[in-house]
């Protein structure tokens, strides 16, 4: 006989958190909504990485690719770049968000002496900046001779096939820095000659590296800047159950930092063998896996080594899953349940899992909710996908700004990967579980991200709750009834017309 849960399938739209005693310490400037990303001994170590804002990109076509990479990591925050594309493709996104910030970054765009104008500005086009090394040899770590820069050229009156070594800035008119130089000192001596890049080079005279003005004024304007030890971006790849043992190896070598089966159910013996497959080969990669909706499944992800678990089936807002297929759980349901059990585990194990609830996320303060109910983090794809930062188009459509927004479970999307489901690997998708879509245009995700969450700490604050973790253990919820719910926005009056916008 099928079994079934007493508990109601329910969404964050029916929860409010009840107000808690306010402290001086409860201020939004004192919150701290840094949270870990992969399993540690809580209590007893430090977790190997944590994000300094909950909230992570969707592994999706519509939202996660290098530019939004760039950008969210840049506030804090991680992407997981798009698996549904060529292992190629994919590893050039991660390669270009961890060249992106560097402490001494590495010369990709390098030309020799008697190569050309027309060489050097093909490299800007290809690459996106204007620096370029000259080396005797053209090579990333040849004799440093000279660099150029876009002040070094002017296109409508020079000839393409002008050589660089006549157009140069030559060694003996740059500032340099011996190798061995902190990034500290690096900074001082830009600042002290009032230049814009530094090259450091070997006692021999070849390049090491250069630092960039930019990158530590970047720096000072983004304080939550995720970063690795080499004062890189941190950065996510979506990875599936089929190419694993090609994809993964070109992902770490290209630098990802954590890697995320991407499924619509983890459930799943496909998700047990990759996982353990990963786990033998590269213990310290961090890989998170899912999606879960109960403890049975999140029990299942952590015996098989995931080192963070997603949680959600059917609640995304492009996601159809529970329409086609009649599975899933609401998502405030689903994030109560496996919170219990990551509770559990640790209280067992003493090992600390971490939650992500992915989907049924509409308004900023169902953000709040579902880190009070347990989540340690959340996975965004409607919310990201309205930013200028998503790769998705701006359009105009009935007079309003909009940003395309398509499933990998849609025919668009293609992602086979994702949701074939017999194992076979044949690329066959035999019916859709996402939509195609436009989204309301949000403007840049600086703006965005500062307004939610600010709502977010404010949340916290009226909770008494200064971190996450005191959050989780201190909130209060209750259900609200369909009247209630009414009651909660404007009502019984008639609004003038304003800016204000939903979320």
């Amino acid at each position: 006989m099928a079994k079934y849960f007493a508990e109601e399938s329910r969404t964050f739209s029916e929860y409010l958190l009840v107000p808690n005693l306010t402290t001086e310490k409860n201020t939004p400037n004192q919150v701290d909504l840094s949270t870990p990303i992969c399993k540690y001994k809580k209590g007893k170590e430090e977790p190997k990485l944590k994000i300094n804002i909950p909230m992570v990109s969707a592994v999706m076509q519509a939202v996660s690719d290098s530019g939004m990479a760039i950008a969210l990591a840049r506030c804090g925050g991680l992407s997981f770049v798009f698996q549904s594309q060529s292992i190629e493709s994919q590893c050039d996104m991660i390669r270009k968000v961890k060249k992106y910030k560097a402490g001494i970054v590495a010369s990709d765009a390098n030309v020799s002496p008697d190569s050309t104008l027309e060489d050097v500005i093909r490299l800007k086009e290809e690459l996106g900046h204007g620096t370029a090394a000259v080396t005797e040899d053209g090579t990333a770590d040849g004799k440093l001779v000279g660099i150029v820069t876009t002040r070094d050229y002017r296109v409508s009156r020079m000839a393409p096939d002008l050589k660089v070594k006549e157009f140069m800035t030559p060694i003996d008119k740059l500032v340099t820095a011996p190798e061995g130089t902190t990034l500290k000192e690096a900074n001082d001596i830009i600042w002290d000659n009032k230049i814009n890049q530094l090259p450091i080079i070997t006692k021999e005279g070849k390049l090491v590296g250069f630092v960039f003005r930019k990158d530590y004024e970047y720096h000072k304007a983004n304080p939550l800047e995720l970063l690795d030890k080499d004062k890189k971006l941190i950065v996510g790849a979506g990875i599936n159950t089929h190419d694993y043992e090609t994809r993964v190896p070109a992902l770490i070598e290209a630098g990802a930092d954590v890697l995320c089966l991407d499924s619509s159910d983890g459930f799943s013996v496909w998700q047990e063998k990759a996982l353990k497959w990963i786990k033998e080969r590269y213990p310290d990669a961090i890989v998170g896996a899912g999606n879960e909706v109960d403890a049975e499944g999140f029990n299942f992800l952590a015996k098989c080594g995931a080192d963070f678990i997603k949680i959600g089936v059917g609640g995304g807002s492009i996601c159809i899953t529970r329409e086609q297929k009649g599975i899933g759980m609401g998502q405030a349901s689903a994030v109560q349940m496996v919170a219990k059990a990551r509770d559990e585990w640790f209280e067992k194990t003493g090992e600390y899992i971490p939650i992500c609830s992915d989907g049924g996320i509409v308004h900023d303060y169902h953000m709040a909710l579902a880190l009070a109910m347990g989540a340690d983090f959340m996975m965004l794809g409607r919310y990201f996908a309205r930013f200028d930062e998503s790769p998705t188009r701006k359009l105009i459509v009935n007079g309003s700004y909009v940003k395309e927004y398509w499933g990998e479970g849609s025919n668009r999307a293609r992602s086979w990967t994702r949701y074939e489901e017999n194992g076979n690997g044949k690329g066959k998708m035999a019916f859709e579980e996402g939509v195609d879509s436009y989204v309301p245009y949000a403007g840049p995700i600086r703006e965005g991200l500062e307004t939610s969450l600010a709502k977010v700490k404010a949340t916290m604050c009226s909770c008494g709750s200064s971190s996450i973790e005191e959050f989780q253990e201190k909130a209060r919820l209750v259900v609200v009834s369909s009247t209630s719910i009414i009651e909660g926005g404007a009502h019984d009056v008639i609004q003038k017309e304003n800016d204000r916008t939903a979320r």
